[in-house]
């Protein structure tokens, strides 16, 4: 990814560096090419030339990149199963998730993690991002997702015939499983996903108190991830599922949605965080029946819903990791409202804005593996930064304004907001 180049200081405004720590009410960040060299009170901000370039925070918020460690960069406008698989072809495909991972970085969104995709096209979004060829996240691609047969995402019936392989590789057994892994490992997957509950969205099959996975199954997934020095997560949300995926070695547990105390020592214990991606849940219930969603889908995704929201507190107050990731790209949760996501957890899950941005990014940062880089605004840190027009403790609401974002800067260079010269994308209707 293409570095900036010379000084950049960015000043008057709060500074919230990302580590939980309180903000710094004046204070001045001082970008040099790439890197931070310092971020800290304005009283003690180094002198500068006169040629630096100067971003005028105008008394609002200087924040790292927001992390999104749930992203679907394939899925776009989805209404039905049907267009997770068939609906379009890997060409409309990779081009869909262009646009999607231009819009997160217009969105704020400096970094991001895959939650499968189809035709394990993000992986080579991720190779586009970093040449530059494409506008987006700095992205960890994690290619098709596993499911068991029969499992929550096998939805296709046996009488088609079509042999389809958009979005998952359907396995039967543990070889299977751990053949489907290794192709995913050699299409370059960095965090391979799996399935090993079922869903509210399907529950006359697999709902959210079924299993879509053998525990061998999933072994046999994190035995291959792990060997090749990669990653593994999955779909959880029955208490079972989530106890087999920590029995065998998962590295993160999406959704977590019935965490019993169980639950939550066994992540404690092994440091093992969890995303809960509740906007999905919200859309659900607030949207579905816009879009056709049943009655008993909406209830089920009530249930999933609140209960998610319950273990999230849980594991915050137990001294848990969460990261944020809304689960976007549904007809009725589309991509662009990735913030939104941040307000919720806040107004409806009852955490702290603090909390809140700590999980958006340092958190992310550490489940994406690259904290080391990104994820806090500290000195040494490679410069993603978010400049917004406005107190994000005390309005958390308005990093869901593009309007108020006045420069989201990648690498040192200034990639979106008010002050970038490219227009901003519009999300089209379905």
């Amino acid at each position: 990814m293409r570095a900036g180049a010379g000084i950049t200081r960015i000043f008057n405004g709060q500074l919230i560096d990302g580590t939980g720590t309180a903000p710094v009410r004046d204070a001045v960040v001082v970008v040099d090419g790439d890197r931070i060299s310092y971020a800290g009170p304005a009283i003690g901000a180094p002198q500068l030339a006169g040629d630096a370039q100067q971003i005028d925070a105008k008394g609002g918020t200087i924040m790292p990149g927001l992390i999104e460690s749930h992203f679907h960069a394939t899925y776009y406008n989805v209404l039905n199963l049907e267009d997770l698989d068939i609906k379009y072809p890997p060409e409309m495909v990779a081009l869909q998730s262009t646009f999607n991972s231009r819009m997160a970085l217009e969105c704020g969104y400096t970094s991001a993690r895959s939650a499968g995709c189809l035709f394990n096209t993000d992986v080579w979004l991720a190779e586009a991002i970093d040449s530059d060829m494409v506008p987006g996240p700095r992205f960890v691609p994690g290619g098709q997702e596993i499911c068991g047969a029969g499992g929550v995402m096998d939805w296709n019936p046996d009488f088609r015939k079509i042999g389809m392989e958009g979005v998952i590789i359907v396995v039967d057994g543990a070889d299977s499983a751990r053949s489907a892994a290794r192709r995913l490992v050699k299409a370059g997957a960095q965090w391979l996903k799996t399935y090993p509950t079922g869903d509210a969205a399907a529950p006359d099959t697999n709902d959210h108190h079924t299993l879509s996975m053998t525990f061998e199954e999933m072994h046999a997934v994190s035995e291959v991830a792990h060997n090749h020095r990669r990653k593994v997560y999955g779909h959880c949300r029955a208490t079972e599922g989530i106890k087999n995926a920590l029995k065998a070695e998962y590295d993160s547990i999406e959704h977590g949605t019935f965490l019993d105390n169980e639950c939550i020592d066994m992540m404690i214990e092994g440091n093992v965080p969890c995303v809960p991606a509740l906007q999905f849940e919200l859309a659900s219930v607030n949207n579905g029946k816009e879009f056709g969603l049943s009655q008993r889908v909406i209830d089920g995704h009530q249930e999933t819903l609140e209960a998610g929201a319950m273990s999230a507190r849980k594991l915050l107050e137990a001294g848990g990791r969460l990261g944020m990731g809304g689960d976007y790209g549904f007809a009725w949760n589309p991509h662009g409202d990735y913030a939104r996501e941040l307000s919720f957890f806040v107004d409806y899950v009852g955490f702290s804005p603090m909390d809140t941005i700590v999980c958006a990014t340092r958190t992310g940062a550490e489940i994406c593996g690259t904290d080391h880089d990104v994820g806090t605004l500290e000195a040494g840190k490679l410069a993603d930064i978010l400049v917004v027009d406005g107190d994000v403790i005390a309005d958390i609401a308005v990093l869901a304004d593009r309007a108020r974002l006045l420069a989201v800067i990648q690498n040192g260079i200034v990639k979106a907001g008010t002050l970038a010269s490219r227009q901003p994308l519009l999300m089209p209707s379905a």
